[in-house]
Parts: structure tokens; sequence; C-alpha cells
């Protein structure tokens, strides 16, 4: 479970260590999704339970506590996240997980964080802490905390126990409940230096890592997971029915896709949209340099106000892409939508 810090969060690092002298009860963690902000709080989480933290704040990895930390069996530590993510991990073979046979049975696994998780901690705060140490939860992505599950949050934050702090982390505060941000205190970690990030993707490996970051908006992490998810040929052809518009298209396009999920379609959609809106405004491109021949056409054959709609209409989409009725009518609704802003 070791996280060691990526190069760009080392000055945030040790911002955050001017903070040990009085920590607040809650700390927010909070920045653009794919930068590595929930490994920076199970790190400082590590390092606040360590016996023997190095002089800048780093555990040890080598006492008892560090042992415990990283097989996710320290006394003081809880781990709060959607029952997918944890589903994730046992397909990595990173956690254990249960029987085939029990996985048949049950349902999928929530992307919320749900209230029978905030109620557990109770328990967990209410003994005795280890040594006399400090008692440590981390819970992201804090945005997936459903409404009856943020106002237990709420409750409890409101009335701290002693010698507990949260580590919350978000890609998105302005989903969480205002009255949860006024009780923590927020840090921000930033997008790396595009070289940095570019450095670190080419170590890791990625092919074509400069076209990865661009599409992921400067976020390595998310860079190298797009990378690894052997997506490539299916965006292009996607791009490509972008940047040639047209109804026959759309409905040809939608067939084929059926089996992508569509909340990457929507999202490919989105940063193409702001493309040509951001080119036509500013002559900029921040996602799809690649395609910026087509991208600057496109921006010619629309109006502004016509751009904001389908920013709209995709936003829209967004909302509602993680369950669509018909996967195919879905496509094919977003896709002629597109098209007629340019016919």
């Amino acid at each position: 479970m070791t996280n060691p810090l990526y190069p760009w969060q080392e000055n945030a690092w040790l911002q955050l260590q001017q903070l040990r002298g009085r920590l607040p009860h809650a700390i927010l963690f909070h920045g653009a999704g794919g930068i590595g902000k929930s490994a920076f709080a199970e790190r400082f989480g590590q390092s606040l339970l360590c016996q023997t933290p190095a002089a800048d704040g780093q555990p040890c990895g080598q006492c008892p506590s560090c042992g415990w930390f990283e097989q996710y069996g320290h006394p003081d530590y809880r781990r709060v996240r959607p029952e997918v993510l944890d589903d994730e991990d046992a397909d990595d073979g990173e956690e254990p997980g249960d029987t085939g046979e029990s996985k048949k049975s049950a349902k999928a696994p929530s992307k919320d964080i749900k209230i029978d998780q905030i109620r557990a901690l109770a328990d967990f705060m209410n003994i005795s802490t280890h040594r006399q140490g400090m008692r440590v939860i981390v819970l992201y992505p804090a945005e997936a905390l459903n409404t009856i599950a943020a106002n237990a949050l709420l409750k409890t934050l409101e009335e701290p126990p002693p010698h507990t702090i949260f580590l919350l982390v978000s890609n998105s505060v302005d989903r969480l409940l205002p009255t949860i941000l006024s009780r923590c205190r927020k840090f921000a970690l930033s997008m790396p230096p595009r070289e940095q990030a570019l450095e670190w993707l080419r170590e890791q490996q990625v092919d074509d890592a400069d076209a990865w970051l661009a599409e992921q908006g400067g976020a390595p992490l998310a860079a190298q997971e797009q990378a690894r998810s052997g997506t490539r040929e299916t965006m292009d052809e996607f791009l490509r029915h972008l940047a040639q518009p047209s109804i026959d298209g759309a409905l040809k396009i939608a067939d084929k896709l059926q089996k992508t999920p569509v909340p990457e379609l929507v999202s490919w959609l989105q940063r193409w949209q702001y493309d040509i809106f951001s080119h036509k405004l500013s002559g900029t491109i921040r996602y799809y340099p690649r395609y910026r021949t087509a991208l600057t056409a496109l921006a010619g054959r629309v109006q502004v106000c016509a751009l904001l709609e389908a920013l709209k209409a995709a936003n829209e989409r967004r909302a509602i892409a993680e369950h669509p009725l018909s996967t195919k009518l879905f496509i094919e609704d977003m896709l002629l939508d597109y098209s007629r802003f340019f016919s």
C-alpha cells in the first residue's frame, strides 16, 4: 500500500507539514482528477500514524505502524470509499475479494458512499486508540457521499471526537455541502507542470505521452490510465466523425460504439466542443491539438450561441450517461444533436 509521492507533489507535501503543529480535525484535499490526490492523502495518513517519521514528515516504512498501514490493518486507520473502487482493486489483485460464487450473486457495486459506511465509523471512533495515538479516516471521493451519508458525516464533523482527523479528497468541491466545506481546512493540489508530467509519463513508458496528456487536460495519472485502456482506435474513430459531422455518419457510428462506456463518449464530446469554443474565442486548443485543422474549420461554421447550447446539452447528458435507457439511442441522439449545429 506504500504510496510514494509523485514528483509534482513534493512542494505541496512540504507546505502540508506546516499544519502538523496544530492539526485541524478535517482537511479537504481538492483539485483536478487524475493527479494523485487520494494517494497523497493516504501518504499523509500513514505519516500521522508512523512511529518514527522522517524530518520532512515522510513515514519511515519500517515501523510496526507502517507495516500495519501497508496491509490495511492499522487499528487506528479507516478508508471510506465507494464499493466500486474496492471492487476494482480486487480485480487488480491488490486486495482479497469475495468468492466467485458470492460475486455472481451480488448486485453491482455502488458508486456512492452510503450511510452504513459513515455509521460504521461510530464504533471505530468510540474505542481507544492504539498506544494513545491518533485516529485517521481517509474518505474519497467526497462528492460520492449520497445525501443521507453527507448529513451523517456533517454531524460528526460538527462534534469531532478527540485525537481524530478526517482526510477528505474531492475532484469537485462545488458538489459538496457548503456546511461540510465550512468544517474542513482546504488544501489545494495543483496540476503538475506539463514538462514534469510528460517526463513522468515517459518514465512509465507511455507511448504518445504528449497526446494522451493533452486529451486528459494535463492530468498525468488519467493520461496513463487512458493510454493503458486500449481506447485509442475507438476514440480516433469517434473524433473523426466529430470532425466531419453528418446525419448518416451519426447513425452508422452509433451502432459501432454501443459497447463503449457512454460516460467516456460524452466526455470526449465535451472536450471536443470545448476546443471548438476555445478556438473560436481565443484561437487556443487544449485537448485535441492533433485535430487543429478540423477544429479550426468547425469553429468557422458555428456561432458562439450555438456552441454554448451544445455545451449545455452535453453537460445535461453527462448527468444521465451512467444509466441510459438504451445505449444506442442515447449515442444516436447525442451525435444527431451535434450534427445539427453544423448543418
